[in-house]
């Protein structure tokens, strides 16, 4: 029997199966399964609790993008490092070469400060006779002589104003030459080119070789010697070396700068020692001074200048040339021993020590024909003799005519000069005199004789250095 309409309908409904037409049963698939809350869609007021994502927005195609090229500009990055690069390093390596550039500057200057102080020392030692400090055996070139010469002459002018035949004032210059002999100004010459500053109370200029002009004033001088002391003010000057003059040899090479002519100044003449001991009688000196002879050339001008040796070394002050018309290659120079000592004396004492001092005045014109027509011997007539004097205390007397010292004869007033010269200040000798119509013989034990105005137990010494007096 058919089952009802809507039962079929109902039974559908609840479990999903449908019939056929024939009656048969056949399932479809459907939700079976559900949670306690859910109700078919449809059937619920509320919306859903789910989450449903947002629909996404789909751009329309541009078409296809190029890629970029990152190369070009990494490569114009990396050049631009490599540029900055090598200009920091191009002024880092500049700085750093200068920086070397002025401890090499420093190390060279510090270095030749230190040679420059110690060849100072070793002159000063050479100075003062440390023969330790002498130069080495093979000797200096002309040329690094004249190098070492000329920062240490100097020209000496004096200018000299005068009247001339018409009456009108005209001047002119009395020119020589000197040598520095310490850093602080002290100046050796020959007395007689200050002479005529010194009589005539007359400004001396001394120049160095840069053109650089001092005033000097007149430490001492000793006109026996010819030699003078100026001083300037000036310090660091560069100091000759002096040599000993006891070595010196026949043939030995020398050197002469000065100012010849005082117009040719610092110039330099060569030539070879030509004779020693020579007793030369300047115009200046009373007595004969010991010299030795070159045959370098030397002029008016070069007075005062100094001799070189091979080492550089100053053996001599040029002092005088033959005055023959017809000499040549005779020049004269007062050996350094000589003149450093009596330099020495007139820097520390203001005049040199040891002198023997007879203390009397002689009559220079008393000569061979005044002995022939008194009839009396040769000698040195005594004008006078000074009070407290040694002359006195051995009892010598105005008119006394000496004729012999020592063992050394007498014949004038030179001789005796002469020979009170080998003598030194506190020596005793035996004195001949003619008094009387007799001789006898006296015993003197020499003063030390000093210029005038330097007074010792308050008996004044008179001026050992005037021509009248011994």
């Amino acid at each position: 029997m058919a089952e009802p309409e809507s039962e079929r309908a109902d039974l559908e409904r609840k479990t999903g199966a449908e019939t056929s037409e024939e009656g048969s049963y056949r399932f479809t698939r459907n939700e079976i399964y559900s949670d306690a809350h859910f109700e078919p869609a449809g059937s619920s007021t509320e919306p859903p609790r789910y989450y449903t994502p947002p629909e996404r927005t789909v751009k329309e195609p541009r078409g296809k993008k190029k890629k970029k090229r990152v190369w070009p500009k990494a490569l114009a990055l990396c050049l631009a490092c490599i540029l900055l690069g090598g200009c920091l390093g191009a002024l880092f390596a500049e700085r750093s070469i200068d920086l070397k550039i002025a401890a090499l500057q420093e190390s060279v200057k510090t270095e030749m400060e230190t040679q420059i102080s110690s060849l100072r020392e070793e002159i000063h030692s050479i100075k003062l006779g440390n023969s330790g400090a002498a130069q080495s055996s093979s000797g200096l070139g002309g040329a690094q002589i004249f190098e070492m010469a000329k920062e240490q002459v100097v020209g000496i002018t004096t200018e000299v104003t005068y009247q001339n035949f018409f009456g009108m004032s005209s001047s002119s210059a009395v020119s020589g030459s000197g040598f520095v002999i310490s850093e602080d100004g002290y100046i050796l010459t020959n007395y007689h080119v200050i002479e005529t500053a010194y009589s005539n109370n007359l400004d001396i200029t001394v120049m160095t070789y840069d053109g650089t002009k001092y005033t000097a004033a007149i430490v001492g001088f000793e006109s026996g010697n010819d030699i003078a002391v100026l001083k300037i003010d000036a310090t660091g000057l560069s100091p000759v070396a002096f040599g000993n003059s006891d070595e010196i040899t026949m043939g030995e090479t020398v050197y002469a700068v000065g100012n010849p002519l005082g117009e040719l100044a610092y110039s330099m003449s060569t030539g070879t020692v030509s004779g020693l001991d020579r007793e030369i009688v300047t115009d200046e000196s009373v007595v004969g001074i010991n010299m030795f002879q070159i045959d370098a050339a030397v002029n008016p001008g070069n007075s005062g200048g100094p001799v070189y040796n091979g080492h550089g070394e100053v053996i001599g002050i040029v002092t005088a040339k033959s005055g023959a018309t017809n000499a040549e290659g005779l020049g004269f120079a007062i050996p350094s021993n000589d003149a450093s000592s009596i330099a020495d004396d007139l820097m520390t004492k203001g005049y040199v020590t040891g002198k023997a001092y007879m203390g009397v005045r002689l009559d220079e014109r008393y000569n061979a024909m005044y002995a022939e027509y008194y009839n009396m011997p040769l000698g040195a007539y005594v004008y006078s003799v000074d009070n407290g004097s040694a002359a006195e205390r051995a009892g010598l007397q105005a008119g006394d005519i000496i004729t012999k010292l020592g063992d050394t004869e007498i014949s004038s007033y030179t001789d005796l000069k002469a020979a009170v010269r080998a003598f030194s200040a506190g020596d005793s000798v035996d004195i001949v005199l003619f008094r009387a119509g007799e001789s006898i013989v006296v015993s003197i034990t020499f003063d030390e004789a000093r210029p005038a105005g330097i007074v010792e137990s308050s008996n004044e010494v008179l001026d050992p250095y005037s021509s009248e007096q011994n």
